[in-house]
C-alpha cells in the first residue's frame, strides 16, 4: 500500500512486513527516509531532512538523495551523468509531480535549467515485501542529450552498522560461488563488462548488519537487477555512517544519444527486506520469479524430465543415432528429448556452420521432420539447440555479410571458439534471427529451444551507425535479445526456451521474464554443483534450475560418483539428462527408470514449494536441502555425505517450513511426528562412506493433529 502525508511531503510504500519511505527535502531532492520493517503509524516515519553538515560536500553522504545527479560538490556514484548540447555536463534534478495507482509510485524531476526530467517509478510486489525501482529518462527539448550514465536507483541501509556483504561470484565451470565479506569502508562494485550477465559476477547483493544473520533468523537488506548485458552494482561505505547501493546499466564504455523527444529506461532494480534471514530473502526472490516475472504462458507449468544428446554424440549427429537414444530415454521416463549442436549447415565441429539454420541434409536425409515424428512416438516432445547471436567465419551467412559482426575497421576480429558476434543492435540482424527461428518453429514440431551465447564481446565496434550511437551497442544486444524472444513468445506460447552461455553466464531477472528457464553451468560433476546450486538458490529459483545426470566419471573433476548421487543432485532442480545412454547397463537403466519415477512425484514440490537450505556443503561434510509445498502438507529433503570420518556419527538434520501442529509420517516410517518435532529435533541421516545421498519424503497425516 502507499501512503502519502501531505503535511510532510512524504511516500510511505508499505508491503506485508516491509516499509520504504522517501520525502521531498528542503534541497527541492527526493530522499530515502526509512528501509525495514513496517511501523504501527504513517507518524512514525521520519522526515526527510539534511543529517549533517560537512564543509567539503553536498552530495549523498549528508542526505540519502533516491536519484542523484553528477553535480554540485557530490561525490558519492551518481544516478545520472550527461551533457548536454551546449557541452555543460551537470545535472541539477529538482522534484516536479508525482502520481500513483494501486501498486506504483511515480515521482517526476526535472533539470532545474534544462529539458531533462526523469519518472522514477516504484512498483510494490505487496504479499513477497519486494519494490521494483526503474528510470525513465526523458528529453523533452530539440536538442539531443548524451547520457553517460543511467543508473536505476540509490537505496541506503540504517546508518551506524558494520554490515557484512553477501554476493555471488565464480567462473566458467565454477558458476554462482557465494562469498562474503564484512563490508570496508571504501567504494566496491559488483559489475559485468562482458556484454552478457557474466560466469564471474552475478547481479545479486544481501547485506546484514553486523554480520549476523543465519539462514533463518535476522535482517537481511538484498537486491537484483534484472538486466541481462553490462550491469554494475557500486556499494559505498564511509565514515559519515552512510552505506548506498546504486545499480543498473554499466556506465563502462556507455552513452546513450537521448534524441529530442525521445527517452531511456533503465532496468528494474529489485529490493527488499526480511528479518527472516538469508532463506526468507532467497524465497521471495523465488516467488518474485515463480508468481511475477517468469513467462506468463509456461509459469504454471512444470519442467518436462529432459534428455539431450550433446554429451553422447557432440557434433556427430546423425538421425538413426538420435532415434537410438530417443528410444532408450523414452524407456526410463524421459518426456522431452533435446538435439544439441551439429544437426545444421555445415556443422561438424565449432569451427564451422554457425549462422546457417538449416538442416543438414546429409545428417538427415529423411528430414527433421522424420526424427522428430520418432521422438513424438516415443511419447516425448522435441527440442533444439540453436546460437542466435553467433556465426562462424566459416559460413555462409558470413560470407554474404562480414559486417553484421561487431569489429573496428582496423583492428582484426577476435575469434573466440571460432566464432564472432552478430551485431543486435541492427535491425536487419535481429529480424534475420527472428525469421530463421520463425521458419523453424512454424516447420517443425518443435517444443523446447536451447538458446546458447558462448563467448563475451571484444571489437565492440558499429561502424556504420551514427557516431553518437556507438556505445549504446552494450544496452541495444540486450534488448535485441529481449526483443526478440518477446515477438517468439507471442507466437509461440507452448515452446519453453532455456538460456545457455557457456553454462550459467547469462542468468537473472532479466532473462528470466523472457526465457523459462536456464542452463545453470556446464561443470555437471554433482558433488561441485552442490556448491554451484546452493549459490544459485540465493538469488534463483529451483524450477528455473537445469542439472544433468551425466558421465560416471565426471570430465571436470574425473570424479567418480554413483548413478544415485548424480540423480539426487540434479533432482534439485529441473530434472535432465545428459549421460550417453548407449553405454548404460540395463540395471543403470533400471535405476535410473526408478529414480526418474521418484522426481515425478516430488516435482511439484521441487519446482513450485519453498526451499530451505539445512546444511551448506560449504561448511559440513553433511549438506541438505529441503522443499515444502504451498499446503505444508508434503516436503522433500535431500541429503548428501562427502565422506565419513573417525568413525564419528551424522547429526541430526533439523527440518523447517513445516506446520508445527501438524503431524507427519517420515518415508513409510508408521510412526507420526509432530511437525514442531521435526523442526526442534530434526532426523538421522542413513548415510555410509564417501559421496552417499538420500531423498526423504515427508507427508502430513491428516487424522489426528496436534491440539
Amino acid at each position: 500500500m502507499i501512503h502519502f502525508d501531505e503535511n510532510r511531503m512524504i511516500w510511505v510504500l508499505e508491503t506485508k512486513s516491509m516499509a520504504y519511505a522517501i520525502g521531498l527535502c528542503e534541497t527541492g531532492t527526493i530522499n530515502q527516509t526509512f528501509f525495514g520493517a513496517k511501523l504501527p503509524y504513517l507518524s512514525d516515519y521520519p522526515s526527510a531532512t539534511i543529517e549533517a553538515e560537512y564543509p567539503f560536500t553536498l552530495g549523498s553522504e549528508l542526505s540519502a538523495e533516491e536519484y542523484m545527479g553528477w553535480s554540485k560538490a557530490k561525490y558519492t556514484e551518481p544516478c545520472i551523468k550527461v551533457t548536454f548540447s551546449d557541452h555543460v555536463r551537470d545535472v541539477v534534478l529538482e522534484f516536479e509531480t508525482w502520481s500513483m495507482t494501486t501498486d506504483t509510485l511515480t515521482i517526476t524531476l526535472k533539470d532545474k535549467h534544462y529539458p531533462l526530467m526523469v519518472h522514477l517509478s516504484y512498483k510494490l510486489y505487496e504479499n513477497i515485501d519486494i519494490i521494483e525501482r526503474k528510470a525513465e529518462i526523458v528529453n523533452g527539448g530539440e536538442y539531443s542529450i548524451a547520457l553517460d550514465t543511467a543508473l536505476s536507483g540509490s537505496t541506503y541501509v540504517p546508518k551506524h552498522k558494520d554490515y557484512r556483504l553477501s554476493y555471488l561470484t565464480g567462473k566458467w565451470v565454477g558458476e554462482t560461488q557465494f562469498s562474503q565479506i564484512m563490508l570496508p569502508t571504501t567504494k566496491m562494485v559488483l559489475e559485468s563488462r562482458r556484454g552478457t550477465t557474466s560466469h564471474y559476477a552475478n547481479p545479486f547483493y544481501a547485506l546484514d548488519p553486523n554480520g549476523q544473520a543465519t539462514e533463518s533468523v535476522g535482517e537481511v537488506y538484498f537486491g537484483a537487477l534484472a538486466f541481462s548485458g553490462n550491469w554494475k552494482i557500486a556499494i559505498e561505505k564511509d565514515h559519515f555512517g552512510l552505506v548506498k547501493v546504486s545499480a543498473g546499466v554499466n556506465d563502462f564504455d556507455f552513452c546513450w544519444d537521448l534524441k529530442p523527444q525521445s527517452s531511456f529506461t533503465t532496468p528494474g532494480f529489485f529490493i527488499g527486506y526480511t528479518s527472516g534471514g538469508f532463506g526468507e530473502a532467497s524465497r521471495n526472490l523465488h516467488r518474485l520469479q515463480l508468481q511475477y516475472l517468469l513467462p506468463a504462458s509456461s509459469r504454471e507449468k512444470l519442467r518436462k524430465v529432459l534428455y539431450n544428446s550433446w554429451e553422447a554424440t557432440s557434433f556427430d549427429v546423425l538421425e538413426e543415432q538420435q532415434v537410438d537414444l530417443a528410444e532408450i530415454a523414452a524407456s526410463i521416463g524421459v518426456e522431452l528429448f533435446v538435439m544439441d549442436d551439429g544437426w545444421f549447415g555445415g556443422r561438424n565441429s565449432d569451427k564451422a556452420g554457425l549462422g546457417d539454420w538449416h538442416v543438414n541434409p546429409e545428417k538427415f536425409p529423411q528430414g527433421l521432420e522424420w526424427l522428430i515424428s520418432k521422438v513424438n512416438a516415443l511419447g516425448m516432445d522435441f527440442g533444439l539447440w540453436v546460437e542466435p547471436e553467433m556465426v562462424n567465419p566459416d559460413s555462409e551467412l558470413y560470407r554474404a555479410h562480414p559486417d553484421w559482426v561487431y569489429h573496428f575497421p582496423t583492428r582484426q576480429r577476435t575469434e573466440i571458439r571460432n566464432q564472432l558476434i552478430l551485431n543486435l543492435a541492427r535491425e536487419d540482424v535481429r529480424q534475420y534471427i527472428f525469421n530463421f527461428m520463425d521458419r523453424l518453429l512454424g516447420a517443425y514440431n518443435i517444443k523446447f529451444i536451447k538458446w546458447d551465447m558462448n563467448r563475451n564481446f571484444s571489437e565492440p565496434g558499429f561502424p556504420s551507425a551514427l557516431v553518437s550511437e556507438h556505445r549504446e551497442i552494450w544496452v541495444k544486444h540486450a534488448l535485441g535479445v529481449y526483443e526478440i524472444m518477446k515477438k517468439l513468445k507471442e507466437r509461440y506460447p507452448e515452446v519453453i526456451f532455456q538460456s545457455c552461455s557457456g553454462g550459467g553466464g547469462r542468468v537473472d531477472l532479466g532473462v528470466l521474464q523472457h526465457f523459462d528457464q536456464v542452463w545453470t553451468s556446464d561443470n555437471t560433476d554433482a558433488f561441485d554443483r552442490l556448491r554451484i546450486q546452493e549459490g544459485f538458490s540465493f538469488a534463483y529459483c529451483a524450477k528455473i534450475m537445469e542439472s544433468w545426470v551425466t558421465d560416471e566419471v565426471n570430465w571436470v573433476n574425473q570424479r567418480k560418483l554413483s548413478l544415485k548421487f548424480r540423480f539426487h543432485c540434479a533432482m534439485m532442480g529441473n530434472l535432465g539428462i545428459g549421460d550417453n545412454l548407449l553405454n548404460w547397463s540395463e540395471l543403470e537403466r533400471a535405476e535410473a527408470s526408478e529414480l526418474t519415477r521418484l522426481y515425478k512425484e516430488i516435482r511439484s514440490t521441487v519446482q513450485h514449494g519453498d526451499q530451505y537450505r539445512l546444511l551448506s556443503p560449504r561448511e559440513n561434510c553433511v549438506s541438505a536441502s529441503m522443499y515444502v509445498n504451498a499446503g505444508k502438507d508434503e516436503a522433500v529433503v535431500f541429503a548428501f555425505l562427502h565422506s565419513n570420518s573417525f568413525g564419528n556419527s551424522l547429526p541430526r538434520v533439523r527440518l523447517a517450513g513445516l506446520d508445527k501442529h501438524a503431524l507427519y509420517s517420515i518415508d513409510s516410517d508408521p510412526q507420526h511426528v509432530s511437525g514442531e518435532a521435526l523442526m526442534q529435533i530434526g532426523i538421522k541421516l542413513e548415510l555410509k562412506g564417501d559421496f552417499d545421498s538420500s531423498v526423504i519424503r515427508i507427508k502430513r497425516h491428516f487424522e489426528n493433529s496436534i491440539m
